[in-house]
């Protein structure tokens, strides 16, 4: 074992649906704009441009249920995303071969800083300051594929404290899984404890202290988070 100057920082890791081993997390990264309704309301165009992406910290992801409501923002508002988590990887993988890689999928919550992103994009800078913050990404267990198979379809749902916000399919991804997987391998070498939030459908608003939010995403899971 090496000895470390400081002590090394603990692993974050994820429950894992029917096992009592967790996930270890690697990287984190979430693709932007790729639901066409959610492009429209954020003043993009739909086109089927290449995608995008930013990432966010390992430590993001809080399996806990509660978000704490961050410093700094007026603004927050709750992103919808399936989680897809990866048990090995590599480099220029084909789209044919891409699901061959995914441990299993989860729900997902981008929480956004909506008013810091905001100012970074008017200023042409990285959107991290409003996407990658302590506590920003509420999940549920990963569910593995095993036993689910590889939704390409379904219902994704998120309503705060009971009213409807958020309402698609995962049909309606503009970059399916096995693209964004094959994508991001000729830019990076994906590995095992690798996930990626696959976008969110149109209907982000914001939250206040004391909502819940309850997502769904069919054949995935369900995911409550209160505000606190």
């Amino acid at each position: 074992m090496p000895d470390f100057v400081i002590a090394p920082p603990p692993v974050t890791a994820l429950p894992v649906q029917g096992k009592d081993g967790l996930f270890p997390v690697r990287r984190v990264y979430c693709i932007g704009r790729n639901y066409a309704a959610h492009t429209i309301e954020m003043g993009g165009d739909p086109d089927r441009e290449p995608p995008f992406f930013f990432q966010k910290n390992p430590d993001s992801l809080d399996p806990g249920g509660v978000f704490p409501y961050p410093s700094k923002s007026d603004d927050v508002h709750h992103e919808l995303e399936m989680m897809v988590a990866l048990h090995s990887g590599g480099t220029d993988i084909p789209a044919a071969n891409a699901l061959e890689h995914v441990f299993g999928y989860g729900v997902c919550l981008d929480m956004t800083r909506r008013d810091l992103q905001g100012e970074a994009k008017a200023l042409r800078r990285p959107w991290e300051i409003g996407k990658s913050f302590e506590h920003s990404a509420p999940c549920g267990p990963i569910v593995p594929a095993a036993n689910i198979g590889h939704p390409d379809k379904g219902a994704v749902t998120l309503t705060v404290n009971g009213s409807l916000r958020q309402s698609g399919d995962l049909d309606q991804m503009i970059w399916k899984v096995p693209e964004m997987i094959a994508y991001l391998s000729e830019y990076f070498e994906l590995a095992a404890g690798d996930i990626i939030l696959s976008g969110t459908p149109s209907g982000v608003a914001a939250v206040v202290r004391g909502n819940v939010m309850d997502a769904q995403i069919e054949g995935v899971g369900k995911l409550s988070v209160t505000v606190r």
